[in-house]
């Protein structure tokens, strides 16, 4: 038995957030590092969709839109999601895709910013939908896409840019970007900053009102375990509520929305975010799910997150042949979200080897291999069972 198996038992010991990981319906034989792309369910979930399809849906049925809350349930749910992104009630809406809501975002973004600002600068390493997004945004607004290295947009913000889209963790390489600073240089520029929080929130703190956000978006189905497809959230800086134009209004953000009238009129608050009819029956596995969160501290996760990805890249260290992967996520704890992203060059048959012994990450094409550390239910002693499974499947493969 190795030190660093005899260390991971003692870190697991010792681990104040270990209690969380009988709240999840884990395999014990598997090690599970994809919870940056579908997090794991929380156990209770089944019992409280049993409710709602058999007692709110199957017995209330449309009395449920008032008597079990469903009409609230974006906004509730939002003000949930709030104290995990730092931001305070009444800012944050649940519906819709991410992708739908960076639209939302973008574009409002543009109204926001005015006359003049006919540029948009966006992370040129994001993930491809908002860039894909962000450039028909762009054509249909009559703004200019400039993409650039994240770390080059605060210099590149001038009297032109009306927004800047950023991603605070790469989905790629986990590197995490300058979320304060990067927001104060564009607002000293006079431009907004939209944030995709997607690898970000539920893993560590972010701070939305403390550091000046304008707008932001994330999904809930990575490390708040929401489920497959669960929905995404907007969040409105307070200050911005009151002139945020929707490109996409809807009855559900109308002020009456029962008038039924044909004029609209927008909602106050994070209201104005809502489109259509949202997706109670995911929309409220989302909600149950949240239970998790009660009780823990962010600060406390991402103290576990840096402990579990430092541990693992200690660990590839110590068991993979110098050469045969190099870690393409920073070494900076401040520079780091909560995965290790290991460049390979037969990625692409090593993970489905991973999966095939028990430990589960993903591919990014051609040759990154993905492990996500979800402190709520990672331990150390998966960590370091994760490398030496590694350095074997490589040993196998030479």
């Amino acid at each position: 038995m190795s030190d660093l198996h005899e260390r991971a038992r003692e870190l697991d010991a010792a681990d104040p957030l270990a209690g969380h990981r009988a709240e999840f319906a884990l395999d014990e034989g598997t090690v599970y590092l994809d919870g940056n792309s579908l997090g794991a369910l929380p156990a209770h979930v089944p019992a409280r969709m049993a409710d709602v399809i058999g007692r709110e849906w199957g017995e209330l049925r449309i009395r449920s839109w008032d008597e079990s809350g469903w009409w609230t349930a974006p906004e509730r749910i939002g003000d949930r999601i709030a104290p995990l992104v730092g931001a305070a009630p009444g800012r944050i809406v649940v519906g819709d895709s991410t992708s739908v809501n960076v639209f939302k975002a973008v574009v409002a973004a543009t109204r926001l910013a005015g006359e003049g600002r006919d540029e948009i600068l966006v992370d040129a390493t994001t993930f491809p939908t908002d860039g894909y997004i962000a450039e028909s945004a762009a054509r249909m607004t009559g703004h200019r896409i400039v993409p650039l290295d994240p770390a080059d947009i605060p210099g590149a913000a001038g009297p032109r840019t009306a927004l800047a889209l950023v991603n605070h963790v790469d989905y790629r390489t986990g590197r995490l970007h300058d979320l304060p600073g990067t927001t104060a240089a564009l607002r000293a520029a006079g431009a907004l900053a939209v944030w995709d929080l997607c690898h970000s929130a539920g893993a560590l703190p972010v701070g939305l009102d403390a550091h000046g956000v304008d707008l932001a978006v994330g999904c809930t189905y990575k490390y708040l375990n929401g489920g497959p497809g669960s929905p995404a959230y907007l969040y409105v800086a307070e200050r911005h509520q009151a002139a945020f134009d929707s490109p996409l209004p809807g009855w559900n953000s109308h002020a009456d929305p029962f008038g039924m009238t044909p004029g609209y009129r927008a909602a106050d608050g994070a209201v104005r975010g809502r489109v259509g009819t949202p997706d109670i029956l995911s929309t409220l596995a989302l909600e149950a799910a949240l239970d998790v969160w009660d009780g823990v501290d962010v600060n406390a996760v991402r103290a576990k997150s840096l402990a579990l990805t430092d541990f693992f890249l200690e660990c590839v260290r110590a068991y993979v042949p110098e050469g045969r992967v190099v870690s393409v996520t920073p070494e900076a704890h401040a520079e780091r979200g909560s995965q290790v992203a290991l460049s390979c060059p037969d990625a692409a048959a090593v993970m489905p080897e991973l999966i095939a012994r028990g430990v589960v990450g993903d591919l990014r094409r051609p040759d990154v291999l993905r492990f996500g550390f979800t402190p709520l239910y990672v331990g150390f002693a998966d960590t370091e069972r994760a490398a030496r499974v590694l350095a074997d499947v490589l040993a196998a493969a030479s």
